[in-house]
């Protein structure tokens, strides 16, 4: 498990990587991949690609991370995540509240 960084090079956004479990286990980590990103418009990319397993404590930490960036009027994009992950999102309605992208 394990949660990496990357902002872009024209610092419009920055992207989330998450490897393995998303769960409260990398509560810390995931917060520590946005707390100090408050560039107003700024994107947040969260890459699910490689997520084997998410729970709802997943689900709140995503949750937060919107509301982190709508106060700065910014967003959040949820990229690729695998089927079994996908299918949690559409359970939750997570698709009325981000953009998931394949």
């Amino acid at each position: 498990m394990s949660v990496t960084s990357k902002a872009s090079s024209d610092g419009k956004s920055v992207e989330i990587a998450i490897r393995g479990r998303f769960d409260f286990s990398v509560q810390q980590q995931f917060r520590d991949a946005y707390r100090d990103q408050e560039k107003p418009g700024l994107k947040f990319i969260v890459n699910l690609a490689e997520v084997e397993y998410m729970d709802s404590a997943a689900l709140g930490m995503l949750m937060v991370l919107k509301k982190y960036a709508d106060k700065m009027s910014g967003g959040v994009v949820l990229k690729r995540p695998p089927q079994a992950i996908k299918r949690i999102l559409l359970t939750a309605k997570f698709d009325k509240i981000f953009t998931i992208e394949e």
